[in-house]
């Protein structure tokens, strides 16, 4: 039988390797299957923090962040699950009603399943998006000006935050870098996450849609609490199951 007690490399890869699997870990847990104390965890922790093997959250630790790639590449990632997700997240939409929707590759899958004939304004800073809703005959498409980062695909700065400042929104469509129950939503840039905060401000209902390699992911900045999202739309109950005990309406696509 192993002594974890005294092998803190050999814990720490254990530890690793649950973090592979689940993407959460938890400290109190970990320390009664490796028969250590809680205390001992947290050193580990502590150090797998430094060395870039996770992120520490309160109780435990998640996955270090996978950084995002381009918005092109991310298009191409995971087709057969972001268009299962994006056709579920436009059955939410309602006619007669004014939309933001973020940028994001399963948002502008999205866009071909949104009802042709519903008469919608809908709001985006994605060009992508806002190109792909533009043979729409029903309602009108408002893109918001301002400087294209590359990495999100939309457009952020002060711009497009002064626009919808001007704007009410009966749902919003919410970009997700990173989701967890105790960290919330999370953002990879700094103006990304401003911008979202700004549009769940003027908005009434906010709806994330979440692939499986965005939970549990925590990115560097803080958008909102799991709280603050009303319906959370995933592939699959096992990427959810831990906000089954929250406010947040899940929908499993298909």
């Amino acid at each position: 039988m192993i002594d974890y007690d005294a092998l803190p490399e050999q814990r720490q890869e254990v530890i690793y390797q649950m973090l592979q699997q689940t993407g959460r870990v938890i400290g109190a847990d970990i320390a009664r299957q490796l028969g250590v104390s809680e205390h001992t965890i947290r050193r580990d922790l502590q150090a797998m923090v430094r060395k870039g093997m996770c992120k520490k959250v309160y109780g435990g630790a998640v996955s270090q962040f996978k950084q995002s790639a381009s918005f092109e590449t991310r298009v191409m990632h995971s087709i057969e699950e972001k268009t299962s997700v994006a056709k579920s997240c436009a059955e939410l939409i309602k006619p007669g009603t004014c939309i933001f929707i973020d940028g994001g590759s399963t948002y502008l899958a999205m866009v071909e399943f949104i009802p042709p004939e519903y008469e919608l304004t809908i709001v985006t800073n994605s060009p992508q998006i806002a190109a792909a809703l533009s043979g729409r005959l029903k309602g009108e498409v408002i893109m918001l000006g301002g400087k294209l980062n590359a990495q999100t695909g939309s457009v952020l700065g002060s711009q497009p935050l002064e626009g919808v400042r001007e704007m009410l929104f009966d749902q919003m469509f919410i970009g997700v870098c990173g989701l967890d129950i105790q960290a919330g939503l999370t953002a990879v840039y700094y103006e990304d996450a401003c911008f979202k905060k700004e549009v769940m401000r003027q908005s009434n209902e906010i709806i994330a849609a979440v692939i499986a390699d965005k939970m549990p992911q925590v990115a560097r900045y803080k958008v909102a609490s799991c709280e603050d999202i009303d319906i959370v739309v995933a592939s699959s109950l096992t990427e959810t199951d831990s906000l089954a005990h929250t406010s947040v309406r899940l929908v499993v696509a298909g």
